[in-house]
């Protein structure tokens, strides 16, 4: 890793950036944590709450059991150790946006421990130490633009499940970070967990960042940079954080542990408060709530439910369909895709033909129109037909895209093959009709014929690209670039 502070100031390897990251990514539950609250976002503010989210006196909570669920099959995708004994506790402060004066969640008994995420940053893969996964309730949302006068607090993402999902410090670079949230954001979609949308709130991360000189092992003074909304920002904050901490140390200065925002308009953070110590929070375990417990069943049960993970089906379509790793990384990039590979595979063996038109013209088309690929308008069985023409060379690549692929955008009812003869499109491949066209070609062109016979062998593709317009796009060009070529060297 190489960054550059100012002239004269930084070598390159002089520091090592040491990183720690929290995502919080909220569950796809139907209701709230500890109530029957509903968690739809959008909502007419403080809508989504009652006396149980609000903690009326008098009002008990009870526990979500899908949240629970949830969890365990994040922790058994990035391999953790799955606690068997759990408990809540209340987590003490005080803001404007948390409703009960305090926060329900996992203190000493985090439901998944341990385990690993596993990267890739310049080709080289690295498995990033995770300290836990727990579950724990969100709190509202503060809104500072609505009234120039006053904060307005929305209550409605109070009590909404979370995970919280806690790395090591074992990060080193702003690169390794955005490919780790982008890691953890894929894995909670393709499990159906959490939505991973950072633009609506619903997966956020905090980053712990430090520096020390390279070769040491004791930690220097780190600051948490809070709420990072895009995977954008995480790297941008983190950039701009391993510059301000280098220059102060570089000045001689002090760093101070604190927890610090990021402003995405200018791209530098701001101080928001010294850090909390743990013990400010005052936590002890949550009196309303019982203990639960999960049992290995119970465990069984959920790693059974789970769907191929990306990672091994990445390996799968390498080694097995043969596609490069690049496609492997992008077909396998949500779960509805490979989905929909799959399908199509039932009915072609074409893999890589089958990978390249997802990756390109159907990717378009989606991106164009910002669709997901469940509303894509062409089946598998049609997709699969156009691929087959045009392996078999019955229209092009560039014709069947430009002029097959958006007619069965509008309606598949009609197979491609019938589509190719109705906009007569389909590859002329009689060697008495490509021998005329070359020969009506070479005719017009003596004195470049006589230049290719002198050695500018470039000239072909000028030959193939005047054989390409006299057919309209309709000439086999394999078999013409043969006969061109057969022609010449006589």
């Amino acid at each position: 890793m190489s960054f550059h502070i100012f002239a004269g100031m930084l070598e390159s390897d002089k520091y090592e950036p040491v990183i720690g990251l929290e995502v919080h990514t909220q569950l796809l539950t139907q209701s709230k944590l500890f109530c029957g609250d509903s968690t739809l976002f959008g909502n007419p503010p403080n809508t989504n709450v009652s006396a149980i989210s609000l903690a009326h006196p008098g009002t008990l909570p009870m526990m979500n059991e899908k949240a629970v669920e949830f969890a365990i099959k994040l922790g058994i995708a990035f391999n953790c150790d799955i606690t068997a004994n759990n408990y809540f506790a209340r987590k003490n402060y005080f803001y404007p946006d948390l409703p009960k004066g305090y926060q329900i969640t996992q203190h000493t008994t985090p439901i998944c421990k341990n385990g690993t995420v596993i990267i890739q940053v310049n080709g080289k893969e690295r498995n990033i130490l995770l300290n836990r996964i727990h579950l724990e309730e969100d709190a509202g949302k503060s809104i500072h633009d609505a009234d120039e006068n006053y904060t307005c607090i929305d209550l409605n993402r109070a009590g909404v499940p979370l995970l919280e999902i806690v790395s090591e410090p074992d990060l080193h670079s702003s690169e390794e970070a955005f490919a780790y949230v982008t890691e953890i954001r894929k894995m909670v979609r393709y499990l159906q967990i959490s939505d991973g949308n950072m633009e609506e709130g619903s997966m956020r991360c905090d980053a712990n960042v430090s520096i020390r000189l390279k070769g040491e092992k004791k930690l220097g003074t780190k600051v948490e940079v809070k709420n990072l909304n895009s995977i954008r920002n995480v790297k941008k904050a983190i950039d701009h954080e391993i510059k301000r901490l280098v220059e102060l140390l570089e000045n001689g200065e002090e760093v101070i542990q604190q927890t610090r925002s990021f402003d995405a308009a200018n791209g530098t953070t701001f101080s928001l408060r010294s850090k909390e110590e743990a013990n400010d929070y005052r936590y002890f375990p949550e009196p309303d709530l019982v203990p639960f417990v999960v049992t290995e069943k119970e465990i069984a049960s959920i790693k059974e439910s789970l769907p191929e993970l990306p990672l091994a089906l990445e390996k799968k379509l390498i080694g097995q369909y043969l596609l490069s790793p690049d496609a492997a990384k992008v077909i396998c990039d949500d779960r509805e895709t490979v989905a929909f590979f799959q399908k199509i595979i039932e009915y072609t063996h074409l893999y890589k033909p089958v990978a390249n038109w997802i990756i390109g013209p159907v990717k378009s088309y989606l991106n164009e129109y910002n669709l997901e690929i469940e509303k894509f308008p062409v089946s598998p069985k049609i997709m699969s037909q156009m691929i087959e023409l045009v392996e078999e060379g019955s229209v092009s690549f560039g014709i069947a895209a430009a002029k097959i692929f958006p007619v069965l955008i509008q309606s598949d009812l009609k197979e491609p093959l019938e589509i190719a003869r109705e906009l007569n499109i389909l590859q002329e491949k009689s060697d008495d009709t490509l021998n005329s066209w070359v020969d009506e070609v070479l005719a017009n062109m003596p004195d470049k014929i006589s230049e290719y016979k002198k050695g500018k062998k470039n000239l072909i593709g000028l030959f193939a690209g005047e054989v390409k317009k006299k057919s309209k796009g309709k000439a086999d060009m394999q078999a013409v670039n043969k006969i061109l070529i057969q022609k010449l060297n006589q």
